[in-house]
């Protein structure tokens, strides 16, 4: 059997302590300290313990060229041998290993592969497979834990660091003239995040379209070759690659059939996708993580990037997956401005459940996956959840309209 490493893996000590009423009764602490070494992998979901003799092996067989299994083991005693080979074979159990051709680990290695087609940079990769949720209730963890609001944050975190920084003495610093606002200001000061929306008012195809089209369509192609062809939007894009694809929870449009999505960024038009397993709005609150203050939004886009698309011209490249996120701010922005311009509330939000999503849209999270989710439709006629509008520009008739 001819074996090799996986292609990204990373070893962690994890230290561990508990209560241990022995070293109390000796005088001592009172705690028990323990270590394990746990592996942690792009192509895995979960993070897999190793003991010494596989954490060696790990450390022995490379990731690139294949070896020969049975002449791995070096051991001259018969004992350690038998070891050695049983602390390999774990290793591909685990699929921290991969076989060249062995029916029973072809899913490990089809997902390692998956890995290494991608070209992603090891510590992204990591990050970007270990920061998903899934089930998450993100609201109702902040009740549990009475952080909802922020005075309910600073009781239990302490102050905040400075809210300004601050790097000269006031009197050697230079002021600079202020201007008056103009239209763009003013647009700008009335850009805020929308919790208050109106689920039953149906956005107007017109509307709806206009927003697809400001935010997500192609304006123009470069076209290389056939094969090759670059895209022209009103949003800026790492490489202009725009990488980053826009699928849709439809809720509540006129002329739209509600539903799941993928948004056609040259036809502009949208592709209908299987429904939920669950009924829409339900999936729409898992999707975002129970935060209800954003489910009855109208429209729902999942900014989901083209991990491969880029990654094509930024192999293995510490930036590209910063760029990638980047790119998802900047297509937020952009909606933002859109739906502002068009009297309409809107939001985005990273606190989304990843990996329901993947599995609701047939997504791929090493090759294509969510990085956020961006909302828009009529904003409501009273405020129900708290808004941060500084300027006053939303909610200009708040003692008129009530808070409940």
């Amino acid at each position: 059997m001819r074996i090799r490493r996986c292609a990204i893996v990373y070893l962690e000590p994890r230290e561990e302590v508990a209560f241990d009423l022995n070293s109390l009764l000796d005088g001592g602490a009172g705690l028990r300290r323990s270590r394990r070494w746990l592996a942690v992998t792009a192509h895995l979901d979960g993070e897999v313990e190793v003991d010494a003799r596989q954490r060696e092996w790990l450390g022995r067989i490379g990731p690139v060229a294949w070896c020969e299994r049975d002449e791995l083991p070096e051991h001259e005693h018969e004992h350690e041998r038998a070891l050695d080979l049983a602390a390999i074979d774990r290793l591909l159990e685990l699929g921290l290993l991969i076989a060249q051709d062995q029916p029973a680990y072809a899913a490990q290695r089809e997902r390692d592969e998956a890995v290494r087609g991608a070209y992603w940079w090891p510590a992204a990769a990591i990050a970007h497979r270990f920061g998903r949720w899934q089930g998450m209730d993100s609201a109702a963890a902040m009740e549990a834990g009475q952080m909802s609001t922020a005075a309910e944050i600073r009781k239990k975190l302490g102050a905040p660091p400075p809210h300004v920084v601050e790097r000269c003495a006031p009197q050697q610093r230079q002021a600079l003239p202020r201007a008056e606002d103009g239209e763009f200001e003013r647009l700008l000061a009335r850009r805020a995040t929308c919790r208050n929306f109106d689920g039953a008012r149906a956005l107007p195809q017109a509307l709806f379209a206009r927003m697809l089209q400001r935010v997500f369509a192609a304006r123009a192609q470069v076209r290389v070759q056939d094969d090759t062809v670059f895209l022209k939007k009103l949003t800026p894009s790492g490489g202009g690659l725009h990488a980053t694809e826009a699928y849709l929870i439809v809720q509540n449009v006129e002329g739209v059939a509600a539903g799941l999505y993928h948004y056609h960024p040259t036809e502009h038009a949208l592709e209908p996708m299987p429904p939920p397993s669950q009924p829409l709005a339900e999936f729409a609150a898992l999707a975002l993580a129970g935060q209800h203050w954003f489910a009855d939004a109208p429209v729902l886009a999942v900014l989901a990037p083209r991990y491969a698309r880029s990654f094509w011209k930024y192999r293995d490249h510490a930036k590209a997956y910063r760029a990638l996120v980047l790119d998802v701010g900047h297509l937020s922005q952009t909606l933002y401005l859109s739906a502002t311009e068009l009297e309409l509330g809107a939001f985005v939000t990273s606190a989304i459940n990843e990996v329901d999503i993947e599995r609701a849209f047939g997504l791929d999270p090493l090759v294509e996956g969510p990085l956020a989710i961006c909302g828009f439709g009529w904003r409501a006629e009273r405020m129900r959840t708290a808004e941060f509008d500084p300027a006053g520009a939303v909610w200009t008739r708040i003692g008129e309209a009530g808070q409940d």
